[in-house]
């Protein structure tokens, strides 16, 4: 089995998945791409049908690797967390100001002959100071946090984080670990998750193994339901490989050697158990292994760890109603997908976009190539697929290569998933968005979308 690198890694910027290719031109030789797990290329470009001769450029790639995180070391009990407190802010006393004193100099007139000072100067002055105030905050103080990389610098989502919830902990010292360590992007988003869940009092404290920039409600589930980390808890991020996710395991579990989990990770050994596993192209496991953080003992097998991980694709799969998207998608597109089939894409899907409203429209652009718009071809165009070849770099010379992985020289979807895709992936790909687009560029700032290659060229030039 090619072992893929992760398309998502250095500098945290975003991705290409595919290259600017005029029809007619040579593609230009690619910039290295990163090959550790967990990686995307830096920019995601989406380009023309022709399978082989392309021009492009290859942008920077993107960390997304998971990091370990912030661990507090308060110590942990099994002890209620307190319910989230209310943020009502008290006025501060008034304070008392000291009488003025006669000035030495005689300042009285009688009254009637004083002349009155006009108030218009210091109406003007006064909003002039407060528009000044108004001016620092919005934007000097921003501006300085993001110069000296403060508290406003961009964090990258899907880096693994490790936390301890304090035994005792107050709904506000929750949400303050989450909130510093960018697992909620806001706090707020921690209360009304809270709120929705009814989970006030049903926090548990202990150890937990987050990503950054989670959906909040899913933070509160897994409080709820209570610790993840521990000293056997496994962590599987989205977009890795099955050789990839053996490396983890063979780091996890003194148990479990990479060669035995590989040896185990046969669809013919599980396709009795697991329907879906059905037509698993080249006896794989790719694509099913679902990412999530295992707790599973000390010693497990690497049978245990790969049923837990399907397992969890079942309960996943169930959740989605793939035969009623399947006929949207054929109704709106005229394409034909099976379950194995949106699996595949949505392996792809994971590469390509950075969140979930991206993804939706990537997979709409690939079903748009899918259906034969450019040109009457039906190339994906996608170096992501070659990347699981190569494990990283794509050369001008990859492009020219007969392997099945080739989306520039091979028409339709590749023989397997390249990876497994999150539930948002798939979630995309069952519900892509309804455009007509057939290009894409994104980076981490930018994202654009074009019907024509004229469009496109001027989105990444």
């Amino acid at each position: 089995m090619p072992s893929a690198s992760d398309p998502r890694q250095q500098n945290r910027t975003r991705q290409p998945a595919s290259r600017p290719a005029q029809p007619g031109q040579r593609p230009a030789q690619p910039t290295q791409r990163a090959a550790q797990p967990a990686a995307r290329p830096a920019q995601s470009f989406s380009h023309s049908a022709q399978p082989v001769q392309r021009t492009g450029q290859q942008p920077s790639a993107r960390s997304a690797q998971p990091a370990g995180g912030t661990r507090f070391k308060q110590q942990a009990s099994t002890q209620r967390v307190q319910a989230p407190q209310s943020h009502s802010h008290h006025a501060l006393g008034s304070h008392g100001v000291a009488p003025a004193t006669r000035s030495s100099y005689n300042t009285h007139v009688r009254r009637g002959t004083q002349k009155k000072s006009s108030p218009v100067p210091m109406i003007i002055g006064g909003v002039v100071a407060v528009l000044a105030l108004v001016a620092i905050v919005f934007f000097v103080v921003p501006a300085v946090k993001g110069f000296f990389g403060g508290e406003d610098a961009k964090v990258a989502a899907g880096q693994q984080v490790t936390i301890t919830i304090p035994d005792g902990a107050s709904g506000d010292t929750i949400a303050s670990i989450l909130s510093e360590n960018h697992i909620v992007e806001n706090p707020k988003d921690y209360y009304a998750a809270v709120k929705k869940l009814n989970a006030d009092m049903s926090l548990k404290p202990g150890d937990y193994s987050f990503t950054t920039l989670m959906d909040a409600t899913k933070v509160v589930q897994q409080l709820m339901e209570g610790p993840n980390a521990g000293s056997n808890a496994l962590t599987i991020p989205e977009g890795l490989t099955v050789d990839q996710v053996a490396d983890r395991v063979a780091q996890a579990y003194d148990s479990i050697s990479k060669e035995d989990f590989l040896n185990q990770a046969k669809a013919s050994n599980y396709v009795d158990d697991y329907s879906f596993l059905k037509g698993a192209a080249n006896d794989s496991l790719e694509g099913f292994l679902f990412p999530k953080t295992y707790s599973l003992g000390d010693s497990p097998t690497a049978d245990d760890v790969i049923r837990a991980m399907l397992d969890q694709f079942k309960t996943e799969y169930k959740s989605l109603d793939f035969a009623s998207c399947e006929a949207k998608i054929k109704e709106r597109y005229g394409v034909e997908m099976s379950d194995y089939d949106i699996v595949n894409l949505a392996s792809i899907v994971e590469r390509e976009g950075l969140n979930a409203d991206q993804r939706a429209h990537v997979a709409s652009v690939f079903y748009n190539r899918l259906a034969g718009k450019l040109d009457g071809l039906r190339y994906l165009n996608s170096d992501a697929t070659m990347m699981y070849v190569t494990g990283g770099e794509v050369t001008a010379d990859d492009l020219q290569s007969d392997s099945p992985y080739n989306t520039y020289k091979h028409e339709g979807l590749p023989p397997a998933p390249i990876c497994s895709p999150s539930l948002e992936a798939l979630k995309a790909t069952l519900e892509p968005t309804d455009s007509d687009d057939l290009y894409f560029y994104i980076t981490q700032d930018e994202e654009y979308f074009s019907q024509t290659y004229e469009e496109h060229q001027q989105s990444w030039n």
